[in-house]
């Protein structure tokens, strides 16, 4: 039987800051749908190795297949791997959302690119290699023309982009992830050390309905599928069964359809399960009355992806939403007892100083536990790359700064200094109203007029 390794290339950088470390359920989610089938498979994540051990790791599994997911930041790990594992190996396959918005990067390096969904393309795509057969009738895929018969003679000839894959429709029927092919215990003492708690993700819905200009959703476009209550549920139970003890809802938008979240609510309370969990939220489906009954379910805590202070940029980013809405909505979250976190983007090709300043005073203002302020990303596939592609000056890389893990990749209205001096204006300032709290603006008002002076001197 074909053996199968699937790669997720994730090393941390010494200066990122980002606490958020999780499974790849992506890859979790093909394992099983390949495992089910009768293959051999296993995952190799990186998250808590070093590179060395695992290209070393790589080469020794001996794969017939190996897929290894991609994405902006891990583009260039991804190729690596690749390129280590080519005498290796018969086959090497790329998916995730960087491939799969720009399969043509990948082609030099990769024999096949999975466009989108992976579950039934990667089934497909092996039973095709098992036969020996052309994989034309595999839909969703990118792959050059090869002639019949095994291994390397065949990569050769014309790239050929099959037709679409259909989503599938119904989520229920998809196995739950092969959780027990992720390093769980690493997983669990990081979380325990860095928070108190063992936490994981679930996915209860899968895409986006929101055209949000910055956002990528090249895996799975402008769709939103749901899964039942009961299936989410139960698939939080075999994730508690390893050792977690807390959920993160990592959805695009978990509170889009009120009545099921609610419902979810009532599933978690009628089987008496006691955890803790989060979610990401929209603004514009947040009240008291949803908020008391994710409070009473376990929730702790909420994040926003608000991005702006100002109703213009707002609009521009196609976000559907106005800082009124953000603010009710944080405000009814924090009533509830919920901690509350959002997300900002400063200096985002339309906004002038007086809007990044407005943005800051307007996330400053909020009752929040998490702020996060970030740079903007024209990532590939998006509308704000469209935008902006013709002054993108270089690609993206692992930023070597002790004191900010941005970089700026275009060509902007802002320089990238002085948008990192207003990231870090917005993180100074938030810290002063969290440490001195009501007596915060003694010293909180003289920073904000000298740091807004100085944002207004800088280019």
């Amino acid at each position: 039987m074909t053996s199968v390794l699937l790669i997720y290339p994730y090393f941390n950088n010494p200066h990122n800051r980002s606490s958020f470390r999780f499974p790849p359920l992506g890859l979790g989610y093909v394992a099983a749908s390949l495992r089910n089938a009768g293959y051999e498979v296993d995952i190799l994540d990186c998250t808590f190795m070093k590179k060395e051990e695992a290209l070393k790791k790589a080469k020794c599994a001996g794969a017939d297949v190996v897929g290894i997911y991609s994405m902006v930041t891990m583009q260039n790990d991804s190729i690596l791997f690749a390129r280590h594992l080519r005498d290796c190996c018969d086959l090497l396959i790329a998916g995730g959302p960087l491939p799969s918005c720009d399969p043509l990067s990948f082609m030099n390096d990769f024999d096949v690119v999975v466009k989108g969904e992976g579950e039934q393309a990667m089934l497909e795509l092996l039973r095709t290699y098992d036969s020996g057969c052309d994989p034309q009738s595999v839909k969703g895929i990118v792959y050059r023309k090869w002639n019949y018969g095994r291994v390397k003679e065949k990569w050769q000839g014309e790239i050929v982009f099959t037709d679409p894959r259909i989503l599938e429709s119904d989520l229920d029927k998809i196995a739950f992830p092969a959780r027990d092919l992720f390093p769980n215990d690493r997983y669990i003492d990081y979380w325990k050390k860095k928070s108190g708690n063992a936490a994981t993700t679930v996915f209860t819905t899968r895409g986006c309905p929101f055209s949000c200009e910055f956002c990528s959703n090249a895996v799975f476009g402008i769709s939103y599928r749901e899964r039942s209550p009961e299936n989410v549920v139960d698939e939080v139970e075999q994730a508690l069964s390893f050792g977690y003890d807390r959920i993160h809802f990592a959805d695009d938008v978990f509170t889009l359809n009120r009545e099921r979240v609610l419902r979810i609510c009532d599933e978690i309370r009628r089987r008496g399960l006691h955890f803790k969990w989060e979610c990401l939220g929209r603004v514009d489906s947040i009240d008291e009355e949803i908020s008391i009954a994710m409070k009473d379910a376990g929730c702790d805590r909420i994040y926003f992806g608000i991005e702006s202070g100002n109703d213009s940029v707002l609009k521009l980013m196609k976000k559907k939403i106005t800082p009124d809405k953000a603010r009710k909505a944080v405000y009814a979250a924090h009533e509830a007892d919920l901690q509350t976190g959002a997300f900002f983007i400063l200096c985002y090709p339309g906004d002038t100083d007086d809007t990044v300043l407005e943005t800051l005073r307007f996330a400053v203002s909020l009752p929040l536990d998490y702020l996060s302020f970030t740079m903007p990303y024209p990532l590939p596939g998006t509308a704000l790359y469209e935008r902006v592609k013709g002054r993108i000056s270089k690609e993206w890389e692992a930023p070597d700064s002790l004191i900010s893990d941005h970089v700026l990749i275009f060509d902007a209205d802002f320089s990238e200094n002085k948008m990192k001096f207003a990231i870090i204006k917005g993180e100074a300032q938030f810290g002063m109203k969290k440490r001195f709290g009501n007596y915060s603006f003694l010293v909180m008002k003289p920073f904000e007029h000298l740091t807004n002076f100085m944002f207004r001197l800088m280019k």
